[in-house]
């Protein structure tokens, strides 16, 4: 007799838990794997005529440019190799294998696959930046229509796309601060930064790599940032104001254009940091609301794949009086042709190689056009209700809460707290989350310092459905009453992902971390497989 395959996947007419088990191979590194001699491909031999003709390539190499031995790479034959990287990407979790919304201020989305594939054409990939600028116009119009679109959005004059990450983005900022007031004789005198607790955190870290001083704001008792802690705060050494809006709690400062104008009063100038940009956008705007400078990352907002941590890009956007201060080179237009424009003397200098990130760039151009502006509003908009309808959701869990602003909406982000269920069962949420691997999905607890206790941050950006956002609910709900049932078996998780815990004594411990194989060699003086 046949099943019904509905009664097995659903108890009362919703679905069930998700079955999941992570592959987990115990798989060794690659240098583990190698076998002296063995190869990937055998490269023929060169013809006497060819090696007549060339001679010896390395003579045109300077001595101390040439190896003294070969370089030390793993030996493998082609099906090793594959079978080694198609392994470990069985082990990993992400966003085109699960309900990712618990990557919180990172805004994980879904990237359209065409986007990836116009990347990797060859009328990109083959492209390479020293090129004569004569051949690279295409990916140079592009940079700067998207530089127009991005002017549209935030109400900047120029932007620069060069930083490759969104902290690299805020240390641009922050160097641009202690360009202007350098320039007018006040480097000496203005060197302190205002931030806020719940700002990301590179906006202090950025700044003090900087060589500039950090004040730091935290919420009054409705959850903002304080506003009479920031007139405290200003003075005659007040650099500049480098904020996150809405902050990484998901709070929307509505007195943002009031923190603007009493730094500005101060004689300090404002960057607004927006990588939580997902709910604004179409929304507000940096100029409205006064702002000297902003960033976007083009890895999360614009749908560029986030890739944990990398490929990234952070466009700088200033108004025209600092404009003169950005990265160089800029892309520029004169009519037709585009070039870039290196003749920019006030310039903090390069940021980074070349001219930006091409790739992530182009990717984000296409998200952004094929979304035109109502899109791009539509984008902010369905961001906000998936938020605040599972924070809904989560919110009628017992033992979760969302700190500050209690009773009001977030935008894009939550930042909740399981205090009361820790206070309950003695289940911490680090623990919780691991036990949602065992589930297929994740979430991420927030920035040190836990201002907020117990924390968890949630970000379901546009890309889910109400379903997905039912069955993450779901998820939550489930562990947290297996705290109240059984706590053990929530903290010995997880149980079916690829690890089961992470030893942390050694990662507390900068002597014994090793981030190359030669470093891990040497330390552990552990020669497997034969030795050297």
């Amino acid at each position: 007799m046949s099943r019904n395959i509905m009664e097995e996947r659903y108890d009362g007419g919703k679905p069930r838990l998700r079955r999941f088990h992570q592959a987990r191979w115990d798989e060794p590194i690659i240098f583990e794997l190698s076998r002296e001699g063995q190869r990937g491909i055998l490269l023929p031999e060169v013809e006497p005529g060819i090696r007549d003709v060339a001679g010896d390539v390395l003579d045109t190499l300077p001595e101390g440019l040439r190896r003294a031995a070969p370089p030390a790479l793993p030996e493998l034959s082609q099906p090793q190799v594959l079978r080694h990287y198609d392994r470990l990407s069985q082990e990993n979790l992400g966003t085109d294998l699960n309900i990712d919304v618990g990557q919180g201020t990172c805004t994980m989305k879904y990237s359209p696959k065409i986007n990836d594939r116009l990347a990797r054409s060859p009328k990109m990939a083959e492209l390479h930046p020293l090129q004569d600028e004569a051949t690279l116009q295409g990916i140079l119009e592009v940079m700067y229509r998207f530089e127009e679109i991005l002017k549209s959005i935030s109400g900047m004059d120029r932007f620069s796309l060069q930083p490759a990450a969104g902290s690299v983005a805020i240390y641009v900022n922050a160097s641009i601060i202690r360009a202007y007031h350098a320039s007018r004789g006040e480097a000496g005198q203005r060197d302190e930064i205002i931030t806020t607790i719940f700002s990301h955190p590179s906006n202090a870290a950025c700044a003090q790599t900087a060589g500039l001083k950090v004040i730091t704001l935290y919420p009054d008792e409705d959850g903002y940032p304080d506003l009479e802690a920031l007139k405290a705060a200003v003075s005659e050494r007040t650099a500049g104001l480098m904020i996150t809006n809405p902050e990484d709690t998901g709070i929307y400062n509505p007195r943002i254009a009031e923190f603007v104008q009493i730094v500005h009063e101060a004689g300090g100038l404002c960057a607004y940091d927006q990588a939580n940009a997902n709910g604004i956008l179409g929304i507000t705007r940096a100029r409205e609301a006064g702002f000297d400078l902003c960033h976007f990352n083009l890895h999360k907002t614009f749908s560029a794949p986030h890739g944990c941590g990398g490929p990234g890009a952070g466009a700088v956007g200033a108004t025209q009086a600092l404009a003169r201060f950005l990265p160089v080179p800029l892309v520029a237009f004169d009519g037709e042709r585009y070039h870039l424009d290196w003749d920019r003397p006030d310039t903090i200098g390069k940021i980074g190689p070349f001219y930006g990130n091409a790739p992530v760039v182009l990717k984000a151009y296409a998200w952004a056009m094929s979304l035109g502006a109502e899109g791009l509003r539509e984008v902010a908009e369905i961001a906000v209700l998936n938020n605040n309808y599972l924070m809904k959701k989560v919110l009628g869990i017992p033992g979760a809460s969302a700190p500050y602003a209690e009773g009001k909406r977030r935008i894009e982000q939550v930042r909740y707290s399981w205090q009361g269920l820790a206070e309950d069962t003695g289940v911490h949420s680090e623990e919780l989350g691991l036990r949602t691997a065992d589930f297929g999905v994740h979430y991420w607890t927030s920035h040190h310092p836990y201002v907020v206790p117990e924390p968890c941050t949630l970000e379901p950006t546009e890309s889910y459905t109400k379903d997905e956002l039912d069955e993450y609910a779901d998820i939550l709900a489930h562990v947290a009453q297996e705290a109240r049932v059984d706590p053990e078996l929530v903290k010995t998780a997880p149980h079916r992902s690829t690890i089961h815990s992470i030893e942390h004594e050694p990662l507390d411990d900068p002597e014994r971390w090793a981030v190359t194989w030669r470093a891990y060699r040497r330390k552990t003086k552990s020669y497997p497989r034969g030795g050297e």
